[in-house]
């Protein structure tokens, strides 16, 4: 009930006061004033934006967006953004309802929507749904990533050719990239190129450079697992001899401890292969705060916990 109660108080200010916060924006500053949802998306808008741009991001380091829920600070940022960017395809599930709403006031662009459908991943378990972990895909990322670019020319048309420029440099950034995790997860073995972490957020990844991907929970956190989960998954890893499992930062290590005491329990060895960033990235001002950063971090620790 409560939590039912401060999403209508956001929903209710925002309306209140979306005709002011559109006049507070570029006016005052001189900079595009934007909101963004997840860490990820908020980086790329700084990429992008560069000077022109100021951001601010609702969901921090080990949050995560499946299950966030709107805040009462929230209602400032909301309010004083002249742009907000989210992803979309119900990553944000217990927001949606708000961030609809506040495109009636304001643009608000769900980028991860701009991907084809046919390039999207089903929910095994929900035919209705998608998987939102796109970022994970960096030939799809760059797609979502256009969204940003767009939306900030529309709002600010006079520096278009900066915006442009901007995105066309990361766009580099980000093929170099997706090179270097070739290249890395290339020289793991194939029959050792499994990921086993707590949900199942990089099936993209494994798309991309051939691996095996496996997760306790399903494509959101907030799907429940039981003991016939766990039993299962240890059953696979100790019949296979998987040598690692991945905890995440924005997720308890609860369920992966209790995968690794069953493996062990069957006399095989495992180990914790380290943490990875799947719907978080890292603290600001630190290279896991960037998406590159963040993405990096990840193929090494899978690299050396699997070669």
């Amino acid at each position: 009930m409560k939590g039912r109660f401060m999403i209508a108080t956001v929903m209710a200010v925002v309306f209140m006061m979306g005709g002011c916060a559109q006049e507070s924006g570029t006016k005052e500053s001189g900079k595009v004033r934007v909101t963004a949802t997840i860490g990820q998306i908020g980086d790329a808008v700084k990429e992008i934006g560069g000077d022109r741009v100021e951001v601010q991001t609702l969901m921090g380091p080990g949050v995560d967006p499946h299950l966030y829920k709107a805040k009462q600070s929230d209602i400032g940022k909301l309010q004083e953004a002249d742009l907000i960017f989210y992803s979309g395809l119900h990553l944000e599930g217990k927001m949606l309802e708000v961030l609809q709403k506040v495109n009636e006031s304001k643009p608000a662009y769900a980028i991860s929507e701009s991907i084809p459908k046919e390039r999207l991943r089903a929910d095994e378990a929900n035919d209705a749904a998608v998987d939102p972990h796109v970022w994970f895909d960096i030939e799809l990322w760059k797609i979502a990533v256009g969204e940003v670019r767009d939306g900030l020319i529309k709002e600010d048309p006079a520096h278009e050719q900066e915006y442009r420029k901007n995105t066309e440099a990361y766009y580099d950034r980000l093929d170099e990239l997706k090179k270097y995790a070739e290249e890395k997860i290339g020289s793991i073995p194939p029959e050792q190129r499994v990921l086993v972490t707590a949900h199942d957020a990089f099936h993209y990844f494994g798309d991309a450079y051939d691996m095996e991907v496996m997760g306790l929970q399903g494509l959101s956190t907030d799907a429940e697992y039981g003991l016939g989960d766990v039993q299962g998954l240890v059953e696979t890893l100790a019949e296979r001899e998987i040598k690692a499992v991945f905890v995440e930062s924005s997720i308890s290590e609860k369920s992966i401890t209790a995968v690794m005491e069953g493996v062990r329990k069957k006399g095989k060895d495992i180990d914790l292969g380290g943490e990875l960033y799947s719907d978080a990235m890292g603290k600001e001002g630190t290279e896991t705060g960037t998406y590159v950063g963040m993405y990096k971090h990840n193929v090494d620790t899978i690299v050396k916990a699997l070669k």
